[in-house]
């Protein structure tokens, strides 16, 4: 292996197509060369969610695209990468599949190293790539379909201490934007309504939080705003824009409740271990929301914890943190070749019993 260490990573498990070029010389921090991402937002504004077929046509016509603005970008030639990393999944497989077999072209093409990703463990492993954060330190992992605690040990080693039952944050985020309304992705839609509502309007439950351990549950969450909109529109025949921003404001405040009483418990069971420098990262696309950023941080300083989170752009999905989590890999030996598949479903920690269930596909989290 040459000095320098270039890898070419691509992402397509949802809804972004995503190329980046990393390089490492010798011991020195990861260099982000490009990151390019095409988001489909437009494709399925329509819809209020993303559609799987569409998502994967869009796929398959930018990612050949996005491989050669990666390359513009960063300056480097194809002839001068080392390894392809992409994502193998989890995700919509429609995309995975588009990913995987590009990935397969250019790596018979090139005569270069193929190394399959976890796509979760990308964003896991992300701290390491903008902070260079040691092993162990506690994950939350917070997404639109994901949300799961994590102690990272290592590039391929993580325990799971517990994660969504139901609906993801971000999953309930984007149902919640749907059901007022308000465009998606509903993340930012919710929070813009949220900054001028009253948090403390509606008494919204907050799920499992007299329950032990750190498993989480955001569907009745979900069902209680519902409720309160119908009870709403029952009594005035319609909602306010106030309305809609004090149901956003207090379904997020009770998000950050859940969050931080749920990231409290899993600091007691990870500081157990005794880490030399504890530490919680929280990265996914949720975790650029402001208000839980700001709770995650105060759970934090309480607990004696260092507190650290991505960049915006490296919180939602990106083909840096593929390339990154592809270069762990292949620097320990490890790769893939043709027989590499796609993988709708794909659990970090395997030996934890599944969250949400199981079928002929394996585990789904």
């Amino acid at each position: 292996m040459s000095e320098d260490l270039t890898i070419l990573g691509l992402e397509s498990s949802c809804d972004d197509t995503a190329a980046a070029i990393l390089r490492q010389t010798g011991d020195d921090p990861v260099q982000i060369l490009s990151s390019v991402v095409h988001g489909q937002n437009d494709l399925h504004a329509a819809f209020g969610g993303v559609v799987p077929e569409i998502a994967a046509r869009a796929h398959a016509e930018k990612l050949d695209i996005c491989v050669e603005e990666a390359l513009a970008e960063s300056g480097v030639a194809l002839k001068d990468i080392d390894a392809i990393a992409v994502t193998a999944g989890p995700g919509l497989i429609g995309g995975v599949m588009s990913g995987v077999m590009c990935a397969k072209g250019l790596a018979a093409g090139l005569g270069t190293p193929l190394v399959g990703v976890n796509h979760l463990a990308g964003h896991a492993l992300t701290p390491r790539l903008t902070d260079q954060v040691a092993f162990p330190y506690l994950m939350l992992l917070v997404s639109g379909g994901h949300c799961q605690f994590l102690i990272a040990r290592g590039p391929e080693d993580f325990t799971r201490l517990g994660g969504t039952i139901d609906d993801a944050p971000g999953e309930a985020f984007d149902k919640t934007a749907r059901l007022l309304g308000l465009p998606q992705p509903g993340g930012p839609s919710v929070e813009k309504a949220a900054k001028l509502g009253d948090p403390k309007r509606f008494a919204f439950p907050r799920p499992l939080m007299d329950r032990p351990g750190c498993d989480l549950s955001f569907s009745g969450l979900k069902t209680a705003l519902l409720r309160a909109r119908d009870a709403i529109v029952a009594e005035k025949g319609g909602l306010t824009e106030q309305d809609r921003n004090d149901l956003c404001a207090s379904f997020q405040a009770a998000v950050v409740d859940v969050l931080g009483k749920k990231t409290a418990r899993a600091i007691a069971t990870y500081l157990e271990e005794a880490p030399t420098e504890p530490l919680l990262a929280v990265a996914g696309g949720v975790a650029a929301n402001t208000p839980i950023r700001a709770g995650l941080e105060t759970v934090c300083a309480d607990n004696g914890l260092a507190f650290t989170a991505p960049p915006l752009a490296l919180c939602t999905d990106n083909a840096a943190m593929i390339a990154y989590a592809g270069m762990e890999r292949f620097k320990a030996g490890k790769q893939d070749d043709m027989r590499l598949v796609a993988r709708p479903r794909w659990p970090l920690d395997k030996s934890a019993p599944a969250l949400l269930g199981g079928g002929k596909k394996g585990a789904k989290a």
